[in-house]
């Protein structure tokens, strides 16, 4: 009886060298690229074409391809097997331990046969013939790798040199990188060299040993992980915190390179990694002339050349041995002997963080650009601002409600100085956008309701009122102050007359009270003690850009030019594109785990302030430090189940606060209005597929009107409340929005 070859698929990497085809959210293994289905089905069929013998499949993929992994298992019997997200990349070893583990914890122990997800492989007959004559090696606790005869000094594969054979198997000597031409000659010259697979086969047991006598750490924080795994029908679930923490190698420099009495079977099936656009000039079906021609292309003259169009015409005259492809978005060109270099293009882009590598133009996935706005022009304007601006207004004791419950009734909570001048902002932005409602009053109310019981005795405005607008908490916060003015000179602009005499008076307080002596930015309150924080200077950047725009004077830019000059010299980590929140007096990051708190709605918050700061200043290099912020939030502070941002996350990506509140969605929504059109990707994709979310989560399931300000990790609600201040966020991002799309609705 044929023994159990219990089979994982890796389905983890990204394939920049096919780059602009393939790409972080649409890596290679989702891709047709010679015309016969996706590299990962094809893999999957192969593994599933066993003749005889139990051969369970299991996948490792990453969750965060979690719905395009589960479309492509449900047309193949995976014969009791399924998929196993990774929260995170860990690299080749982190994922064998893992196909080990569950091994051992399904059927005790058996034979594991581990490959990748992206190699075209010639037959699946010859593939398993070559499989099954590397188990009894496999069975008698040796390590197998397999072997392809170089017909060519390839530089772009790991070799394996061997020794003696035994019957069908030869000994590994050693495993050697990617040699240069001079090297890979000689090995070709030598006959002894093979290129290496990539594909491993072994007993669960002999690869725990090997872990154990070698990794033992990646062994034992990989068991961590699994034990603490949870499962659903779609498949199994790591934590991240526990995933994280494995050490990040290859299987390659974790275990092969270290164990001996490895064993090598030489394949007979024909191999190609598909790793370059050379490699599928050579594999795919091409012309008379040589060429391979994928999509809407016209070749005239052209030889030995690889022409892909996706979407727009492509036509070429004239090339000979050329590489040519081209998306909606980006297009490569290179003489096809260097096309495997395209990597370098790749790093370049993710260095000047543009957003190319990360997203996938994809017109047949997407929602059609403004899809969303005869939705979102309702729900402010018939709904939402209809209700704030009668419930939400305290007729008896002035200013506005901190809160609404669920059934709209006011809550008598603490009145907050920030809430009073956002709602002030909100009603002044509503009636700058057409809304027919009684905004001069609501601005007039809310002002003189912070002017009369909000003012202390050095100009500056206090931190809470209690409900009835006598004092609760006197001190004089920046963060305040920031929303203070920023309320003001929207009520400047929508004609209110008090407002830029008490924006003169509160700048006075600022540069005097506030203002760091040593011109380093400003304190949190005037006592100066304690942490200091970049969001307070964030919203000061925020207000001094609208002072800016409403009275064209450039003194305020100069303002914010000195929150820039912060932001380039302390808020912004370069290796991580992160940004920081908590910082000591001399703006270095806090102590402990203060100091690795970074916020993905401040990133998306902080990237649309900088394109707009970059285009009133002029200094256009901003626009990068944006798109670094916005891919860093994409990349890792999002929630893979709801696609929401988290709270917090460190500065690798683990999350710190699992909730998403509403208001980081809403500047989300921001960030892609502001990017979109900068000189990178079409973000209007993008920017439809924020909007929904935030409606999906937040806006459908609350009453009309309201939000749904908090959803836990697995998309529950946990709000108790509705806070008026995130009014202002839906109220800004919601209107951006509209503004963006005001030409489709034309």
């Amino acid at each position: 009886m044929a023994d159990r070859i219990v089979s994982f698929v890796m389905s983890g990497g990204v394939g920049s060298r096919l780059w602009p085809l393939s790409r972080e959210d649409n890596p290679k293994q989702f891709h047709d690229l010679s015309g016969d289905g996706s590299m990962l089905v094809k893999t999957l069929k192969r593994l599933a074409a066993r003749d005889e013998g139990e051969t369970p499949i299991y996948l490792i993929a990453s969750e965060r391809h979690a719905e395009r992994v589960r479309a492509d298992l449900a047309a193949i019997d995976l014969a009791g097997g399924g998929a196993i997200f990774e929260p995170t990349g860990r690299n080749t070893a982190a994922a064998v331990a893992i196909a080990a583990l569950q091994t051992i914890k399904a059927y005790g122990d058996g034979i594991v046969l581990v490959v990748p997800s992206d190699h075209e492989i010639s037959t699946q007959r010859q593939f398993w013939d070559t499989v099954e004559r590397g188990v009894p090696a496999a069975n008698a606790g040796r390590l197998v790798v397999f072997g392809i005869k170089p017909a060519t000094p390839e530089t772009g594969y790991g070799y394996i040199e061997v020794g003696g054979e035994r019957g069908e198997v030869a000994d590994v000597t050693r495993f050697v990188e990617k040699p240069d031409l001079a090297t890979a000659e000689a090995y070709l010259a030598a006959g002894n060299f093979f290129w290496n697979a990539g594909i491993f086969l072994f007993k669960a047991s002999a690869m725990r040993d090997a872990f154990l006598k070698h990794q033992p750490e990646i062994w034992q924080k990989a068991e961590a992980a699994f034990k603490a795994a949870t499962s659903d029908l779609s498949g199994v679930y790591m934590p991240i915190d526990l995933y994280q923490d494995i050490p990040s190698n290859s299987i390659d420099y974790a275990i092969m390179e270290r164990v001996s009495g490895i064993a090598m079977v030489p394949a007979s099936f024909r191999w190609n990694d598909l790793g370059s656009w050379q490699s599928l000039l050579d594999v795919s079906p091409s012309d008379k002339n040589g060429n391979v021609i994928v999509g809407d292309v016209v070749a005239i003259d052209c030889e030995n050349s690889y022409l892909r169009g996706e979407g727009r015409l492509l036509s070429a005259i004239g090339l000979k041995d050329v590489a040519i492809v081209s998306t909606s978005d980006a297009t490569f060109v290179a003489p096809v002997s260097h096309s495997q270099n395209v990597k370098r293009i790749v790093e370049q882009l993710e260095k000047s963080g543009r957003l190319e590598t990360k997203f996938t133009p994809a017109h047949g996935r997407v929602i059609a650009n403004g899809a969303w706005r005869r939705r979102v022009q309702h729900w402010l304007m018939e709904e939402t601002l209809p209700l704030w601006s009668t419930v939400g207004v305290d007729e008896q004791f002035g200013g506005f409600y901190e809160a609404l419950g669920f059934d709209a009734r006011p809550l008598a909570k603490p009145k907050r100085m920030r809430t009073m001048a956002r709602q002030v902002y909100a009603f002044a932005v509503a009636k700058q956008r057409g809304w027919d409602g009684k905004a001069d009053q609501l601005i007039d109310h809310g002002i003189r309701f912070m002017a009369d019981k909000g003012r202390t005795d050095r100009g500056g405005w206090v931190r809470t009122l209690n409900p009835d607008g006598s004092v609760l908490d006197p001190i004089e916060d920046a963060y305040d102050h920031a929303c203070v003015l920023l309320a003001l000179a929207h009520a400047h602009r929508s004609g209110n007359a008090e407002a830029l005499g008490l924006a003169t008076e509160t700048f006075a307080f600022l540069d005097k009270h506030l203002e760091d002596e040593r011109m380093t930015g400003f304190m949190e309150s005037p006592d100066g003690e304690g942490v200091r924080r970049s969001n307070p200077h964030m919203h000061l950047l925020e207000a001094f850009l609208a002072w800016h725009a409403v009275t064209g004077d450039r003194a305020y830019l100069r303002r914010a030019a000195r929150i820039i000059d912060l932001f380039r010299s302390h808020f912004f980590e370069v290796d991580s594109w992160t940004l920081g929140e908590f910082f000591d007096r001399d703006w270095h990051p806090a102590p402990g785990d203060k100091g690795q708190w970074t916020e993905p709605g401040h990133h998306f918050e902080w990237a649309s302030l900088l394109v707009d700061f970059a285009d009133k200043s002029g200094q256009k290099d901003l626009v990068a430090f944006g798109r670094k912020l916005y891919a860093s939030a994409v990349a890792n502070g999002l929630n893979r189940a709801t696609g929401l941002a988290y709270g917090a996350v460190s500065r690798q990506g683990l999350p710190l606060d699992n909730i998403s509140r509403s208001w980081p969605q809403t500047e989300a929504i921001k960030a892609a209005v502001a990017l979109d059109g900068s000189g990178g990707p079409d973000l209007k994709p993008e920017i439809e597929a924020r909007v929904g979310r935030l409606f999906r989560w937040h806006i459908d399931p609350a009453p009309q009107g309201l939000w749904i300000d908090q959803i836990d990790e697995r998309g529950r609600s946990l709000a108790k409340e509705v806070p008026a201040s995130i009014f202002y966020h839906l109220v800004t991002a919601l209107t951006q929005y509209l503004d963006k799309t005001e030409d489709v609705a034309h």
